[in-house]
């Protein structure tokens, strides 16, 4: 059931979660959540800022009540589970660009005033790092 991914900055997507909330997938059958994390892969492609950054898909996050959602984390950083995100290129380069301020922070806080715009009223819970709980 798990498999090992390498332990860095990283965005896990969902890619079995609907295309929105009224839409479980595209006139193609395609889910929301792997249209997502196409979309950041091909900002991957594009733009080679966000290699620092590993894409990781995995079918439910178990946030089904949300569309769209995806689990921000790094070592020893607090995490983030965010959704209801349109799957579009838009979306990706928000999350991406979230995720490379929460590489870069010491603890996975990242201030609310370098919150891309695209992120904010997204977040659903956070998580602490293994082995801590937040004060």
């Amino acid at each position: 059931m798990l498999r090992a991914v390498e332990n860095r900055a990283s965005v896990v997507v969902c890619s079995t979660c609907r295309l929105s909330a009224d839409a479980r997938e595209d006139g193609e059958g395609r889910r929301g959540g792997a249209m997502l994390a196409d979309a950041m892969r091909a900002l991957q492609a594009d733009d080679p800022a966000y290699a620092a950054v590993d894409v990781q898909d995995m079918p439910c996050l178990f946030a089904c009540q949300r569309h769209c959602t995806v689990h921000v984390r790094g070592p020893g950083k607090v995490g983030y589970v965010l959704g209801d995100f349109p799957p579009d290129a838009d979306a990706a380069r928000a999350i991406l660009d979230y995720t490379l301020r929460h590489a870069a922070s010491e603890e996975g806080v990242v201030r609310y005033a370098d919150w891309p715009q695209g992120v904010k009223g997204h977040f659903i819970v956070r998580t602490p790092p293994e082995g801590f709980i937040c004060t």
